[in-house]
């Protein structure tokens, strides 16, 4: 009797060890954002419109990530996030399952990490978080037509990513999207960036291009997920953020080209010419300034604003308009996960016009453009995390 219960006894104990050891190795976490309120635009093409509306301020999502010990300071990693909409339950991101991000590879915390599959391009990872919409605001506030993917309009499927360690507060990394076409340029990106951050300095820069972004269904970007459909879009730019006791200020400038552009995925068939010109190029430049004050643990404020310079070149010669964008915001903490917000942006088309769609004001996140030159917007939400 006392022999079954000594072995009864080891078995349990062998057990309990080997069980606390691939908890230890082995960890898969279940994540997710729902971030839903009721959206006022002043004018939506037909007039004013009350909705409810998802994923301004942050995308609803829900994922699983994890990392397994492979020894030798080694892991293997993987991470599935679904994008959808709370208001009506959808898929985003065109209907994928995994939209948001689909990626395995391996990490090192000496050499970094390479992870393949459908990922964030650089600008995404460094530059973004360096502008309001990318880091604490979201899609109210991104750029016009979010013309340079601060916003994460799109990701990059096909991709391989390497991402560096931080050496001494600076980090960089590159992607690397294939067409999986014979052609093989036809239809594949490529970006790299970097950041470096001292104290309450940030500063970040990051270039992407792709070849004829949005045509076909098998390339780096698809023609269910690209902002414009283009025969080539090259972005580059530069960020600079400063946090001094509660307060963070910030400037970022980027700069978008589009090459014989066709589209683009807010406005689904609208035309960009007027019937019989042809569009050879379509150019913004983005200059922001945002700021962000903490009130109180529980409490922020931010504001932004956005001169953008756009450049539209057709064979009916090329016009220069201006676009100026506000935005105000306030976020009140409930709890460690739940917030509830409170934002307005307006914005301003003015100059030259293109006798197009895109003389008329924009807010990514609203229905469609305003009938006249000019644009409101304003949101309540409440945001859960979990």
């Amino acid at each position: 009797m006392n022999k079954q219960v000594f072995a009864l006894a080891v078995s349990a104990a062998l057990s309990a060890a080997f069980a606390q050891s691939a908890s230890a190795q082995t960890s898969v976490t279940l994540y997710g954002v729902l971030d839903e309120g009721i959206n006022y635009t002043n004018n939506v093409g037909r007039g004013h419109v009350y909705e409810l509306a998802s994923g301004d301020a942050q995308g609803s999502r829900w994922g699983l990530k994890g990392a397994e010990e492979l020894g030798g300071g080694l892991k293997a990693i993987f991470q599935l996030e679904n994008g959808f909409d709370v208001s009506s339950g959808r898929l985003n991101q065109g209907g994928r399952m995994f939209g948001r991000q689909a990626f395995v590879g391996v990490s090192s915390d000496s050499f970094g990490s390479l992870t393949f599959g459908r990922q964030y391009d650089s600008v995404v990872d460094y530059l973004a978080q360096t502008t309001a919409n990318g880091n604490w605001a979201g899609e109210l506030f991104s750029h016009p037509y979010d013309n340079d993917n601060t916003d994460n309009s799109f990701r990059l499927d096909n991709s391989v990513k390497f991402t560096s360690p931080s050496i001494s507060g600076f980090q960089f990394g590159g992607v690397y999207s294939f067409s999986n076409d014979t052609n093989f340029a036809n239809n594949r990106a490529y970006s790299f960036g970097g950041q470096y951050t001292y104290g309450g300095l940030l500063v970040a820069a990051a270039y992407l291009q792709a070849d004829n972004p949005g045509n076909g269904a098998n390339g780096a970007i698809t023609a269910n997920d690209a902002s414009f459909i283009a025969g080539r879009m090259r972005v580059f730019g530069g960020g600079i953020t400063y946090t001094f006791g509660p307060a963070t200020a910030g400037f970022v400038y980027t700069n978008s080209n589009y090459l014989d552009p066709t589209g683009n995925g807010y406005l689904g068939i609208t035309p960009l010419v007027p019937p019989g010109i042809l569009l050879n190029s379509l150019k913004y430049q983005n200059f922001e300034l945002n700021g962000k004050y903490q009130v109180s643990p529980m409490l922020f404020v931010g504001a932004q604003y956005v001169y953008t310079m756009e450049n539209y070149d057709a064979s009916s010669g090329g016009v220069k308009p201006r676009i100026h964008s506000f935005g105000l915001m306030a976020d009140y903490n409930l709890s460690k996960r739940t917030d509830v917000y409170i934002q307005g942006e307006y914005q301003q088309v003015t100059g030259d016009s293109t006798y197009t769609i895109l003389d008329d004001a924009f807010t990514p996140g609203t229905q469609s453009p305003s009938s006249t030159s000019k644009q409101v917007v304003v949101r309540a939400a409440i945001r859960h995390k979990f």
